[in-house]
This record gives C-alpha cells, structure tokens and sequence, in this order.
C-alpha cells in the first residue's frame, strides 16, 4: 500500500506490505528496498468487472507467493536498472 506526501502528488511518503504489513524503506521520496508492485485491471468476463486491484509485497512476501506457482515465475536479467 501506497502513501503520497500530498493527494496528487508522485512523492511517495510510505510503502507497507499489504501481506505481512512490514513498512518499506522510503528515503526522500524514493523506495529503497526491494518491491513487488501490482495493478490488476479487470475488464469484461470477470466477477469484479471495471475494478481495479492494487497493492505491493515486500520481498520475502513475493519470494513466498511465488514458492506456491505450479509453474515458475519466468526470470531474466534486466539491461538497465531505473
């Protein structure tokens, strides 16, 4: 879960884990931990039509989501880190 300095502002002020409720490292508006961020939009043939579902996993969170994945998460290395 996310929180800005001001309502339409991009300044991030907190991250909290929404599985273990953990409070992420946030250092002058910057993340500086390792996040797993989420945005799930679900359109037409769902049961949650127009909804959008968001939230953030810290990182041993999203290691434990994905041990549970019948089929592995892909991986591959990323050229450039932003």
């Amino acid at each position: 879960m996310r929180k800005y300095l001001e309502e339409n502002s991009n300044e991030l002020a907190s991250v909290v884990c929404n599985e273990c409720g953990k409070n992420l490292l946030v250092e002058n508006g910057i993340l500086k931990e390792g996040c797993f961020e989420a945005d799930a939009v679900f359109g037409y043939f769902s049961k949650k039509d127009g909804q959008i579902h968001s939230f953030d996993l810290c990182e041993e969170c999203y290691d434990k989501m994905i041990a549970r994945f019948r089929i592995p998460a892909q991986k591959r290395e990323a050229s450039e880190l932003l």
